[in-house]
């Protein structure tokens, strides 16, 4: 998840916020990122997986001046704004449009024609001497923009009363609203506790089916309002707001987070030149259980090496700055050998592939 930002002293170098109103924004781990990129011998391409407001791409071009990149998003808005920050790169820089596990998919796997169908006519410019993409440094920040929470209108917050949609992408054919209608009270339970790790999944889908009855749940505020008033007094009011996980829940299910998340994370391994680094800032445990077991798998042979055993967390001091960022977790692991290619089945999760039986 892409918490809330701030202020950020660390690139007032590279970004002058007069000229870029989304560097209020802080990249989360931005630091360590650039300690990361300056480890790989030679930068010549990086694909930022989740590009949002461009913060982290922003950074690395700055730093690198030959430098090509290719950001992806599936929110159209995000790459119209990422692109008008990021301008006076357009010549080393391409935004795409696609889910990103789409976009390395065809990155990956066709070559050529992959590259000029997903990068379009500028595609030779990304192209390496035997017309392949191979990246010198991959990155995920994974989740949820401040911006999408915040302002983008589709019900992302249960702090808004604003339509239950929360699709990262218009073209995707599922919302929140349709669940919600739609899915029967056992399946509802199941994604609420697989998803959000709700203990009290049961009490709320019951609550939810109960008030569906009545009439449609349009908006994210009616949503919030039935789940608080389907737990228990006390869980009202602990340190979360009773919906947060629920609304987790239902992002992760409308927009297939965790299989997107895991089928991407395996075509940027196999996109890496050699000594390229691909790296993951996740947010919740869902996210990071996912990172941690496919690096552990390819780090077993001598293609790949893990850049540290253990998960790095932001220093005390951007906690302070930076208070949301406080749950971030950044994985790496470095390409020895070429061609990468992952070992063990790839596994296509659905929405509600992973259901668990256990109930709350």
């Amino acid at each position: 998840m892409r918490e809330a930002r701030g202020a950020d002293p660390l690139s007032t170098k590279e970004i002058n916020p007069e000229h870029h109103p989304f560097s209020l924004h802080v990249p989360v781990m931005l630091d360590e990122i650039r300690a990361l990129a300056s480890s790989v011998q030679q930068m010549r391409l990086s694909i930022d997986c989740t590009l949002g407001a461009g913060g982290h791409a922003e950074a690395l071009l700055a730093a690198y001046p030959e430098l090509r990149c290719i950001g992806i998003d599936a929110d159209p808005e995000a790459c119209a704004r990422s692109s008008s920050r990021l301008s006076s790169y357009s010549d080393r820089l391409a935004v795409v449009n696609s889910y990103y596990d789409d976009a390395l998919a065809a990155l990956s796997a066709e070559g050529e024609e992959g590259a000029a169908r997903i990068l379009g006519e500028n595609a030779a410019r990304f192209l390496d001497t035997k017309g392949k993409i191979r990246a010198s440094f991959i990155l995920f920040d994974l989740g949820i923009s401040t911006y999408q929470l915040t302002a983008s209108g589709r019900g992302f917050s249960f702090a808004s009363d604003e339509p239950l949609d929360m699709r990262f992408s218009p073209q995707a054919s599922l919302s929140a609203a349709d669940i919600v209608a739609q899915y029967p009270e056992q399946r509802l339970a199941d994604l609420i506790y697989t998803y959000g790790e709700e203990r009290y999944s049961r009490r709320i889908a019951r609550a939810i089916v109960a008030a569906r009855r009545k009439e449609r749940i349009h908006s994210a505020a009616r949503l919030a309002e039935i789940i608080a008033e389907a737990v228990p007094v006390e869980y009202r009011h602990g340190r979360l707001h009773p919906a947060t996980r629920t609304f987790q829940a239902l992002r992760i299910a409308v927009n297939d987070e965790l299989g997107r998340a895991e089928r991407a994370i395996r075509s940027a391994i196999d996109l890496l030149e050699r000594d390229g680094i691909c790296a993951v800032i996740s947010f919740h445990s869902l996210e990071d259980r996912i990172v941690k077991h496919i690096f552990a798998e390819m780090a077993r042979g001598e293609q790949c090496s893990l850049e540290w055993k253990k998960p790095k967390e932001p220093t005390e001091e951007e906690i302070r700055r930076n208070p949301p960022s406080r749950s971030a977790k950044l994985r790496a692991i470095r390409a020895r050998s070429k061609p990468v290619r992952h070992s063990g089945k790839r596994r296509d999760d659905e929405n509600d592939a992973r259901f668990s039986e256990a109930g709350a």
